[in-house]
Order: C-alpha cells, then structure tokens, then sequence
C-alpha cells in the first residue's frame, strides 16, 4: 500500500474542505490503520485519471526565485492499487522536454519505476531506489514525494484528535534509509484527506513542513490548486500552483511507457 501522505499534498488531486458539523470524537474516532486507509484511498483516486498543469516557484534564503512549469498526467491501474505518472517540462527552456516516468507499485515487495529524460544529453536515466529521497529538479520536494511513501514502510500512531483533525504520528521501520526521524499528518475528520505534513529530524526538532494554500472544488473533487514546503534548516521555500486540472480525460495506457520519454504525446504537452 503506497503513501496518500505527499501525493495529496504535492500533486495536489485532493485535498479537503474543512467544513460541516463537529463530529462527536468519543463516538467517532476509528482505529489508526482504519484512518490512514480511508486516507490513502480518499487522496489518491479522485477520478479514474487526472491531469493539471503545475507552475513551481522555488525561493531560496536569500529571496533569489528559480521558476518551473509542467503537466502532469495521472492514471489509475486498479482503483485503490498501483498507478502511473506522466510529468512534461514545459518551462524554463533549460528543462524543457523533460520528462519524469513513474509507475507506483502497491506490491511492497516490488520497488516503483522511475525514469528521468533529459534532452540536453539525449538521455534516458532509471532512478534507483537509493535516489528517491533526493531533490526533485532543484526544489524543496523529493522523489519520493512525486511517486509517494509505501504505509508499510512506517509505523503509525494517532497522537492527537481535533473537533476537525487527526494527527496522525509516523516512525520509518527502517531509519537508516531516510533522513528524518518521524513525520506527524493532519488528516481532515470529515473527508480523510492529510492537510498538513511535518517532518522532524533524528533530534525530533521540526526541520520541513508541506502544506495545502488554496483549494477548490473541481469536477464534485476538492482539490489542492496550491501546496508550499518550507524547509526551516535552508530557509528556502518551494511553492505549487495547479491550473487547468481535469478529471476522467480517459488517458490511454500508452502515454505511460518509455516510447514516449523522448516524444512525449499531444496530451502532455497541450
């Protein structure tokens, strides 16, 4: 079972509204492993595909601003199960045509496919799986953060719960293999949908945060249309902004195979 934690936030194909009335916590709180299924199940499968054009703005400390913009594409294989990513570079001119393959596996025995296209040199790269916790292009998110976190991969603890919120504690079993110590997620009581993420480092001191700016409601979905991470140690800063989103485009299975990495099709581009 892969992570609803970042590609909710990130991808931005659903996050909630905080709305209606104040459940009763008593009667109402679930177990932890009932809470972060139905979470992963709400922020991963709105639709049976989707596609959104993405402006990303990375600040640096010193205020210094380093634009990009793609489209993504997103299809479901099985509803609940594994899926695939499709992101095309439109801008600056320096990444543009490059393309980043992902096909996410819920199987936890089997790691997910990830290719990377770079035009400049002609060059189609696998990423391993010792690289999926490194930048994404330059900026404050990480590989793993586009094909997101397998849920077995942490152990998961309902720390807190809210009139709105749970929050939700998440300790890595195997701690050598990422940077952090742990992760707290707000998820919505209503939608079950994470609105926020908090990292801490191996000390527990707060280091990252990534968070929902704006949604709105698209096609009866809620949906992300800006996301930000802050990284407190650097003091940089990387923001998401999501237009033209669209849901149930019937994108075909071939879009989502190397054929494409070095020509990418008319609905990645457009």
């Amino acid at each position: 079972m892969r992570s609803v934690w970042t590609a909710a936030l990130v991808l931005g194909f659903s996050l909630p509204l905080l709305a209606g009335d104040k459940p009763d916590q008593a009667k109402e709180t679930p177990d932890v492993q009932t809470i972060v299924t139905k979470a992963n199940v709400v922020a991963y499968y709105q639709g049976k595909d989707g596609k959104a054009t993405v402006r990303m703005t990375i600040t640096s400390k010193q205020g210094q601003k380093r634009l990009r913009e793609f489209n993504i594409l997103r299809k479901d294989v099985t509803d609940g199960g594994d899926q695939k990513y499709f992101v095309y570079f439109q801008k600056p001119p320096d990444v543009r045509k490059m393309v980043y393959l992902v096909h996410k596996h819920t199987d936890k025995a089997k790691d997910d496919d990830r290719w990377l296209y770079m035009p400049g040199l002609d060059l189609v790269r696998r990423i391993a799986a010792s690289d999926k916790r490194t930048s994404f292009v330059g900026s404050d998110f990480l590989y793993e953060d586009i094909s997101g976190r397998s849920l077995d991969d942490d152990t998961h603890q309902l720390v807190e719960t809210t009139e709105e919120l749970f929050v939700v504690k998440n300790v890595p079993k195997d701690p050598e293999t990422v940077e952090f110590g742990y992760y707290n997620v707000s998820i919505d009581r209503k939608t079950y949908v994470p609105v926020k993420m908090e990292f801490y480092d191996k000390k527990g001191k707060l280091y990252k945060t990534i968070e929902s700016a704006k949604i709105e409601t698209i096609q009866g979905f809620p949906t992300v249309v800006k996301s930000v991470v802050s990284n407190l140690q650097t003091g940089s800063r990387t923001e998401m902004e999501f237009s033209k989103v669209k849901y149930d485009v019937n994108l075909k299975d071939s879009i989502f195979t190397e054929r494409y990495l070095r020509r990418a099709p008319r609905e990645a581009i457009r």
